[in-house]
């Protein structure tokens, strides 16, 4: 039975896809700028178990972009007001708050029970090391990034090493610029990825990369298996 709150999502969604929504165990890495908009997405359209982590606290810098934060919340750990944001949205979806940063010893624990993981962290040391754990624990991962008016979405499956690839020759980034529109645009499409694949619908050929920039409206998608990026 379709409860109410998700009644909207039909016909775009099947019954079917709501029954496997909910039933489904999603792990958000970062609770940011970017995770605040997938993890808002991931709790109204009908995800039955989110765990959350993220050993950030929010900064007045964090305001112009991150959805989670609000004045009031400065020095806030994320991943605990992402997990009162989920509460307070719908308080039948399951909440694990892990409130400290991912690494290779812990992740394997938090990805013991989930079906898929989504990458909304802000290094590339992070991002490989979520890779890792996945590939090991079987998952796969839709990776996003994002800097300033630009976004990039992949669906990684395990073992594949495609975040290693795309990032063999990229340096960490100084220059922390985020816009508040971009990381919206960006969640948009990780979720759209996470409910094809979690539902059974069709998903883009592993490789495939989503990049694009809201400054000019250029997107496009680039096959990293073609080895022509």
């Amino acid at each position: 039975m379709i409860r109410e709150r998700h009644s909207r999502n039909i016909p775009a969604l099947s019954a079917g896809d709501m029954e496997r929504l909910a039933d489904s165990r999603v792990l958000v890495a970062g609770c940011g700028g970017l995770g605040g908009n997938v993890i808002e997405n991931l709790a109204r359209i009908g995800i039955g178990s989110l765990t959350v982590a993220d050993g950030d606290t929010f900064a007045e810098s964090n305001l112009n972009r991150q959805i989670l934060c609000t004045s009031d919340d400065i020095g806030k750990n994320k991943a605990a007001a992402a997990a009162e944001r989920i509460r307070r949205i719908d308080p039948a979806i399951s909440v694990t708050t892990f409130c400290e940063a991912l690494n290779k010893e812990n992740a394997p624990a938090l990805m013991a029970d989930a079906d898929l993981v989504i990458d909304c962290l802000d290094s590339v040391e992070a991002r490989l090391m979520l890779e890792d754990a996945a590939s090991e624990a079987g998952l796969f991962v839709v990776h996003g990034a994002i800097r300033g008016w630009d976004l990039q979405v992949m669906l990684v499956p395990p073992g594949s090493g495609l975040l290693h690839e795309l990032y063999s020759d990229a340096c960490e980034d100084t220059e922390k610029t985020s816009l508040p529109m971009t990381p919206a645009a960006c969640a948009a499409i990780e979720v759209s990825l996470a409910v094809r694949y979690l539902c059974g619908h069709d998903v883009p050929p592993a490789g495939t990369l989503y990049a694009g920039s809201l400054r000019d409206m250029r997107f496009e998608s680039i096959d990293l298996t073609s080895g022509d990026e």
